[in-house]
């Protein structure tokens, strides 16, 4: 993965080399030499990478990947992923590098093929949570059906890495007769949310500062493509996709407003929160309406397509907690407003400031 000498991991996923010994995955740690171009970095990533993300394309050592796309559009997009802590109930940041780029490829209805990976490694980071993150990656990327193909590692001196940073480019393609765009929500569209929110941001937070709740709080990190390919199906004219990850549905709502030059109104009575992530929030000082998520999306159809969209989300495991929030309005001001639970009336700004830093 990666290729120039001192740095890109594919180089070195050549076979017939011969080490003396083992990587101590129990007790060992990333040095210095891991990410030096030398025998160490290809024992890394003969032994760890290639273990477990090999495939006939990665396999060929390049410093790219070849590979013949299907007809259709090319949908590509890169993220960097500084979560921490590096693992959470639900997840870990292997796991949310694979999901979190897939589903930005799949939100304007791509079908995601293939990702590449940049490993941003902290000398001291031990080598047994190194295993654990790659293995997770792999198992994420196994069972979307999205291999990592390509990419790069480098290790940084200590104290100037965080353990793991990664950065993931994924790429797909989109079929000829698909329009989804953020800039296509009109008067009249109907607005639905895939599931319950915040799950994925309280619990980082309650991993992050160690606090105990009776019921486990889990991330929802999740791909998301498989639903979308169902909701394809069942709506001929969906207008907008959008994961709320930072900021949340209320920040990725606003975006959309903006994005398409319209306002938006939803209700507080019908937005999913579990029960849990909710008391969480309250203890945490929280709104869950801008808590991360990381395996949930927003859909803006029209209205005449709504029921039968959320009768396919709601048909498969990832939008089976799907609701109808509300709607798209005329508004010169493009400003997103919630009926409350309460019967009244306010305002959903933008996020202002950081609510959750490294959240992902």
């Amino acid at each position: 993965m990666g290729a120039r000498r001192g740095s890109p991991m594919t180089e070195q996923l050549k076979p017939k080399r011969r080490f003396t010994g083992r990587l101590d995955l129990k007790q060992g740690a990333v040095d210095m030499s891991h990410g030096s171009g030398g025998r160490a970095m290809a024992q890394l990533i003969d032994e760890l990478f290639r273990a477990h993300l090999d495939n006939a394309l990665l396999a060929r050592g390049n410093d790219q990947a070849l590979f013949r796309p299907p007809a259709g559009r090319i949908s590509i997009s890169t993220d960097g992923h500084v979560i921490s802590p590096l693992f959470f109930p639900g997840g870990d940041i292997g796991s949310l590098a694979v999901h979190g780029t897939i589903n930005d490829v799949a939100m304007c209805g791509a079908r995601p093929l293939y990702l590449a990976a940049g490993f941003i490694l902290e000398e001291g980071l031990a080598l047994g949570d190194l295993a654990r993150i790659v293995e997770s990656m792999a198992a994420a990327a196994n069972e979307a059906g999205v291999p990592v193909i390509t990419g790069d590692t480098k290790v940084v001196e200590r104290g100037k890495g965080d353990g793991c940073f990664i950065t993931t480019t994924g790429v797909g393609v989109v079929a000829d007769g698909i329009d989804i765009s953020g800039d296509r929500a009109a008067p009249g569209d109907a607005i639905l949310v895939s599931g319950s929110i915040g799950d994925h941001g309280v619990a980082v937070m309650s991993k992050r500062a160690n606090l105990g709740f009776e019921t486990e709080i889990r991330s929802d990190t999740a791909a998301l493509h498989g639903l979308i390919a169902l909701m394809l199906d069942a709506a001929s004219d969906i207008h907008c996709l959008r994961d709320p990850t930072r900021g949340g549905l209320a920040t990725t709502l606003n975006e959309l407003a903006q994005q398409s030059g319209v306002g938006i109104q939803i209700s507080e009575r019908a937005i999913p929160v579990r029960q849990e992530v909710a008391a969480a929030c309250e203890l945490l000082g929280l709104d869950p309406l801008y808590v991360a998520n990381e395996g949930k999306l927003i859909a803006i159809c029209p209205a005449a397509q709504a029921e039968p969209l959320l009768a396919a989300m709601r048909a498969h495991p990832r939008g089976r907690d799907a609701a109808i929030i509300g709607e798209v309005v005329a508004d010169p001001h493009q400003f997103v407003q919630m009926e409350t639970a309460f019967g009244g009336s306010r305002i959903v700004d933008w996020l202002a400031g950081e609510q959750l830093p490294r959240i992902c």
